[in-house]
């Protein structure tokens, strides 16, 4: 007996850990991201077609890498006893050149409050190199898309 068409086949997450946002198109490239009681904004630049009235997809994906390294970054500092003042994490992505369109690289640089040992940075760098949307990119989920009926 043959296995069924790949395209028949559509997975789902376990209903009782899914975590469920909505995206909604506003205006033009414009759509909003539902998340809890949050609305987020998502656009394209201007020389893209957008009206650059917020980030885009991508730039927000980098943004959710480098907040989820600081907000580790600050735990680890509150954790010990570690004043956060001066904490600031900044991220750099490139785009591929080639098919299918990705972000290639990302670079985040972490300065941690002025005074910090290098003890402290060694250890510091080890925790947030571990925050889950880093553990995510290290080790990619399954995803799946379908179109509703």
């Amino acid at each position: 007996m043959a296995a069924p068409a790949p395209e028949t086949i559509t997975p789902r997450p376990p209903e009782a850990t899914a975590h469920i946002l909505e995206v909604t198109h506003v205006d033009g490239d414009a759509f909003a991201v539902d998340i809890r009681d949050h609305r987020l904004l998502i656009d394209q630049p201007l020389e893209a077609g957008g009206t650059d009235t917020a980030p885009t997809p991508t730039e927000l994906f980098a943004a959710s890498l480098a907040g989820c390294v600081a907000f580790y970054a600050g735990r680890y500092l509150h954790r010990h006893g570690i004043d956060s003042e001066g904490l600031r994490v900044r991220a750099e992505f490139t785009m591929a050149s080639d098919r299918p369109p990705r972000v290639d690289a990302v670079r985040l640089v972490v300065a941690p409050p002025p005074g910090l040992s290098g003890q402290r940075r060694a250890a510091l760098r080890v925790v947030v190199s571990h925050c889950p949307v880093h553990n995510t990119l290290q080790e990619p989920p399954e995803v799946y898309i379908e179109v509703a009926p």
